[in-house]
């Protein structure tokens, strides 16, 4: 028999999803959709859109490449200090943007700990580079992956693996063929998570990459730049990555809520 919910519960849950919801409505009704070309244009959206998505596809990819393998040494190792690494790792999540992008100057910039040498000994410089966009957008969304991999990888029953070990195959086999089809939706939420966190970064890539058009100007970058001379341009920008956000959350959300 399944039990009611209570009336209280109800009302809550109704104003929470008011008070969401709220901030999308008001930007919908606010909108002026008759100068819908013009504040397209001038925000210069088409610009600002394709540097966003190859700015969070490629943050996507990194913090998966670099994310999965610190989540498994996380969940699978018996390593002194793991509680004080995931700590560190995942800080950045709780970390203001802000210093998290004057952390990665001090480290990174032309000036920077490591960046200094980059320059001097390859010519690298990453700050006000689309490169300084992605790692930015990187540091911060790739502790969305790790968090959601290690949530997997402590969910997987070992016994599976031990009985593939007890039929012959290797470890490599016994990952490729066993662990990693039943991580399957943690990874695909991972990934979901934290390409619309590098979506939506604005923060820590103002700051190491700067705010330029056509270079490290992302679309919420735009938005802060149009919201002063083009109120209906922000907008419209603004829609534009709700709307982005909503759709790959909409059609991917049983693999994210499998995964957790």
């Amino acid at each position: 028999m399944r039990s009611r919910t209570p009336l209280p519960l109800w009302i809550l849950a109704a104003i929470g999803v008011a008070f969401v919801s709220l901030p999308l409505l008001a930007l919908l009704i606010r909108a002026p959709w008759s100068d819908l070309g013009t504040a397209f244009t001038g925000a210069g959206a088409g610009t600002a859109l394709r540097l966003s998505i190859v700015v969070s596809l490629a943050a996507t990819v990194l913090s998966m490449v670099l994310g999965v393998p610190l989540a498994w040494v996380l969940a699978r190792s018996t390593m002194p200090g793991r509680s004080v690494l995931r700590a560190i790792v995942v800080l950045p999540i709780v970390m203001p943007p802000v210093v998290g992008g004057l952390g990665l100057l001090a480290a990174l910039g032309r000036g920077g700990v490591v960046g200094r040498w980059l320059h001097e000994t390859a010519g690298i410089q990453l700050t006000f580079t689309i490169w300084g966009a992605i790692v930015a957008t990187t540091f911060v969304s790739m502790p969305l992956v790790v968090l959601a991999t290690e949530s997997g990888l402590r969910s997987i029953d070992r016994r599976y693996e031990g009985a593939a070990a007890a039929l012959g195959a290797g470890p490599r086999y016994a990952i490729r063929r066993v662990v990693l089809p039943m991580l399957g939706p943690s990874l695909a939420a991972g990934a979901v998570l934290a390409w619309a966190r590098a979506l939506g970064e604005f923060g820590a890539t103002i700051t190491f990459a700067g705010n330029l058009a056509g270079r490290t100007q992302t679309l919420p970058l735009a938005v802060y730049e149009a919201r002063l001379t083009d109120p209906g341009g922000a907008i419209f920008l603004s829609l534009i990555l709700i709307a982005m956000s909503i759709g790959v959350l909409v059609a991917m959300r049983d693999r994210i809520t499998q995964g957790h």
